[in-house]
């Protein structure tokens, strides 16, 4: 019989990693609960724990009373064997937070975002600040997410177009990495924002869905199953160019230094756009997002509402015509602002204009879903990185 010494560490190997990813997804567990997910015998459950615990990638945090003899401990995640940070740029604000490897978040902010200045130096500044607020030596930072208004190639996060932000285009993760001397992962901001909906918001008990972000620029994110599609230059999703009836085509080819004005879909959606639609109905306040509220409230609204809507469905109906996904969500302030009103209008006129009859619904994530969904990309890869590498 040839002999396999490999295999026990093998096991070993499958059995905290199974331990680990219960801990990671549940929460604190005691030995019996991780025995009996698992699959893995009481006497191995704790042999497991034990060996993560000496690890330091897992702790007792407190006991669970049983009412009759002594207590079990509870065992969890050490949240300071790693930690993240997501970064959210957008050409008027930059927002960030630094979290544990738990997700717990540590620090955060929010500042002006300066269009000219060096990316690499504004990322280090940020990092600096956040880790300064949290008390963490910035070695112990495992992952930086980074999530732009921009089309981003896939197998090199190379930056074809950042919208209103050229310094960002590029190999600007390179520079950033070399600055940070940390991973550093840059995705989306749509993308990032549907793997938010999908954690934690209204696509959570769907397979296929849409997230069509209405915003300054449109976008949407397309999931199927657990997968963003991306498309082979990253463009997929990027819904300002689409044409569709009722705005010009350019027939010169698309100028990029124009996009606002000369994009067809843009031309009908963008926060421009809805502002000079809330004008013509005499609704228009600060912004895109304010508008809409107001129509919602008001009793003479409903009209905007209704123009809005089948405007947003030129767009959803074409990507209907192709996926037919289950559902669509509808994300971004402006979304929020008309919630189900303009969410309920927007699936009826998609019914009328398709043979697809996805659902509609409004974003139910609760606040910077774009930021929300770089923080659980960055959290996976740091409990990767941190839990799982050299097991």
């Amino acid at each position: 019989m040839t002999a396999n010494p490999g295999r026990p560490r093998l096991l070993r190997t499958l059995n905290d990693r199974a331990a680990l990813e219960l801990l990671a997804s549940s929460g604190a567990s005691t030995r019996a609960q991780v025995s009996e997910t698992t699959g893995l015998s009481k006497v191995t459950a704790g042999h497991v724990l034990s060996r993560l615990e000496e690890r330091g990638l897992v702790v007792k945090v407190g006991v669970r009373e049983s009412g009759r003899g002594p207590g079990a401990a509870l065992y969890g995640l050490n949240p300071s064997c790693g930690h993240v940070i997501a970064i959210e740029v957008y050409p008027d604000t930059t927002t960030a937070v630094l979290a544990d490897i738990t997700g717990r978040v540590l620090a955060e902010t929010t500042a002006l975002t300066d269009t000219a200045a060096d990316p690499a130096e504004a990322v280090h500044a940020i990092v600096e600040h956040l880790t300064e607020a949290a008390q963490i030596d910035r070695a112990q930072v495992q992952v930086c997410v980074i999530a732009l208004p921009a089309v981003i190639e896939p197998d090199t996060s190379r930056v074809h177009f950042c919208y209103e932000m050229p310094a960002w285009g590029g190999d600007v993760i390179e520079a950033i990495r070399r600055r940070l001397g940390l991973a550093v992962r840059i995705d989306n901001d749509v993308n990032l924002a549907a793997m938010a909906e999908r954690a934690l918001g209204a696509a959570s008990d769907v397979r296929n869905f849409v997230l069509v972000w209405i915003g300054r620029g449109p976008g949407s994110a397309v999931m199927v199953g657990d997968q963003l599609l991306r498309g082979t230059a990253g463009a997929a999703g990027e819904l300002g160019a689409m044409p569709v009836p009722g705005s010009a085509v350019s027939n010169g080819g698309f100028d990029r230094s124009r996009y606002e004005t000369a994009a067809a879909f843009q031309a009908l959606v963008g926060s421009q756009a809805v502002q000079e639609l809330a004008a013509r109905h005499r609704i228009a306040t600060e912004n895109a997002a304010q508008s809409v509220a107001t129509a919602v409230r008001s009793t003479t609204g409903a009209a905007f509402l209704d123009e809005l809507a089948r405007r947003i469905a030129l767009g959803v109906a074409s990507i209907c015509t192709v996926l037919d996904p289950e559902l669509v969500v509808l994300g971004s302030h402006v979304a929020s602002a008309g919630g189900d009103e303009l969410a309920g209008r927007v699936q009826r006129a998609v019914a009328d204009m398709c043979l697809a009859r996805p659902r509609v619904e409004a974003s139910t994530v609760p606040d910077r879903p774009v930021v929300r969904g770089a923080l659980l990309v960055a959290v996976e890869h740091a409990r990767e990185r941190v839990l799982f590498g050299d097991l």
